[in-house]
């Protein structure tokens, strides 16, 4: 079985690259929904956060408040890394576990989405990387009409994250979905073409 690691910045469309790639018939493992996973209530990962951030990051549900998370994180790096500390071995972990199921029922690709392939250092459980990618203006109004945020907000977070241009020169392929989904589909299906279906 094939994985290929499909990375990209914030608001570049991977979800949508991902929607293409498994009607072409590869298993879409999301790591978004894995970091939720791994916080469900009783799970180890989110007790060990709830140890080493207090309660005041859980709601009365027992559940995780993200809010109060991010807010937490955002501007702290030492904060920032001793949650990822927590968070991607359980990832890694899950991680592993639906890429056994997807090999276990006959699957030939496998899509690992995940936005911090690299910044995680998770390379290592891909076999190459596909980076999704746009051009800045419009990262950034897509990222307005998503979240609701402004230009400013919009900025400041796009400016945590390592830079579309950087990400680019670790992927074997390169989607550029700056245009319409059409367009971004074709590039996929040339892509699958001259990588996977040979």
């Amino acid at each position: 079985m094939k994985i290929i690691g499909l990375t990209g910045g914030i608001a570049t469309g991977k979800t949508t690259v991902a929607r293409f790639m498994e009607q072409l018939g590869a298993v879409v493992i999301d790591a978004d929904q894995l970091a939720r996973d791994a916080v469900t209530p009783g799970a180890p990962a989110l007790l060990r956060i709830s140890q080493q951030f207090g309660a005041a990051v859980l709601q009365a549900d027992g559940t995780l408040d993200r809010q109060a998370m991010r807010r937490l994180v955002f501007d702290d790096d030492a904060k920032r890394q001793q949650l990822e500390a927590i968070l991607h071995p359980a990832i890694k972990q899950l991680a592993l576990q639906r890429m056994a199921a997807a090999r276990d029922s006959g699957a030939q690709v496998a899509v690992y989405m995940a936005p911090l392939l690299i910044e995680a250092g998770a390379t290592d459980r891909v076999d190459e990387i596909w980076v999704v990618t746009l051009r800045p203006e419009v990262q950034l109004e897509r990222l307005m009409a998503r979240d609701n945020c402004s230009r400013e907000q919009a900025g400041q977070i796009i400016a945590t994250q390592m830079p579309l241009t950087e990400k680019e020169g670790y992927g074997v392929v390169v989607i550029d979905n700056s245009g319409t989904q059409e367009e971004t589909g074709q590039q996929v299906l040339t892509a699958w073409q001259q990588r996977i279906a040979v």
